[in-house]
């Protein structure tokens, strides 16, 4: 297992003031950090920006955050009260993994916890993530209608009784892998590789931006693309039976075009990515907020770019998350219009 620093401090949710482009975060007293560390001392690795393209350009200006904020309007509710003691292990001590039988914080992944004692996800547990990705079809099949609701992950939280080296505080420890953020050799731009030999199942990093509600992130849309900006949005939709119920002045989603990490550099791939995204559970039990974690599908080779499917349906220009032209080079990329030739995939 890779060890981490446990005496940092896990960041909170912050309450922000209104965010533009030009307002900066000013934090006082900061240590000094690698000037080519794109995290600029905010986790606890570096990573660096490698650029062997050659022509001198670096990424596009954003400011760093390791964890989420809420832009404006979003709620979220992250009262200690809303922790029943029935979803919490107040009674455990050190590491929950070690004990004989799992403690309440097992239950929403079927009694048992979603990771080995290693720090990677169970084989069945990830096998049945990857199953449950949303399917595409050609129009020839009917396509599926429905919304498969994704398997979450519930670490123990604040409330809980274990130490922080506990093995079901995966996500909330932050990055421990070698990364690095590199200019793609062709249309992509910059991306996110992996620096070290990764194992199947390992966690990666989240994504974190702003929490914004669906109506702000459809006005911040409108303004981007009047001004030609590329956005970084992804939507906290993966409980249908909650978002069903939620307007969009009150269902949320992540946006990391200003603020956010070095997920905001995951490029898309179309079907056969080698990330999987699933919802973790840290601060609350509401399913409409929750941390979006993502864990190698495979084995992961040094310098090997690390891609996500963005799940976008290239035909739905209604779709808050705008489809963009494809360039994920997949033998199975849904965008015809950029790859005439790709094949269908069910996966």
């Amino acid at each position: 297992m890779h060890l981490v620093d446990l005496e940092k401090v896990e960041c909170q949710m912050k309450l922000v003031p209104r965010i533009s482009s030009s307002n900066m975060l000013v934090i006082a007293n900061r240590p000094a950090h690698d000037v080519n560390d794109i995290t600029k001392g905010e986790e606890h690795v570096s990573i660096p920006i490698i650029n062997t393209v050659g022509n001198g350009i670096l990424p596009p200006p954003f400011h760093y955050i390791p964890c989420n904020i809420i832009y404006q309007n979003a709620y979220v509710n992250l009262s200690l009260a809303r922790i029943g003691d029935e979803s919490c292990c107040s009674g455990c001590f050190g590491d929950c993994l070690a004990e004989q039988l799992p403690c309440a914080c097992a239950t929403v992944t079927g009694g048992e916890f979603a990771y080995t004692r290693d720090g990677l996800l169970k084989e069945g547990f990830l096998d049945s993530c990857v199953a449950g990705l949303p399917k595409f079809h050609c129009k020839i099949c009917n396509p599926c209608e429905g919304h498969p609701t994704k398997k979450f992950i519930k670490e123990c939280w604040s409330k809980c009784g274990c130490a922080r080296n506990c093995g079901n505080r995966v996500v909330q420890r932050g990055i421990t892998r070698q990364l690095q953020v590199f200019l793609t050799p062709g249309k992509k731009g910059w991306g996110l590789q992996a620096a070290e030999e990764i194992p199947r199942g390992a966690f990666i990093c989240e994504y974190v931006g702003e929490i914004l509600t669906n109506t702000e992130l459809d006005e911040r849309n409108t303004q981007g693309t009047s001004k030609g900006r590329h956005t970084y949005p992804t939507l906290l939709n993966a409980d249908w039976d909650t978002e069903d119920v939620l307007g969009d002045d009150h269902a949320l989603c992540l946006d990391a075009t200003f603020y956010g990490n070095v997920a905001r550099f995951i490029n898309h791939r179309c079907s056969d990515a080698n990330l999987i995204d699933i919802p973790v559970q840290i601060e609350t039990p509401d399913r409409h907020y929750y941390h979006v974690a993502f864990f190698t599908k495979r084995k992961i080779e040094p310098f090997e770019e690390l891609t996500w499917d963005y799940n976008i349906d290239f035909n739905d220009v209604n779709h808050p998350i705008k489809a963009f032209k494809c360039c994920c080079g997949s033998k199975h990329c849904r965008d015809k219009k950029s790859n005439p030739s790709s094949v269908s995939m069910s996966m």
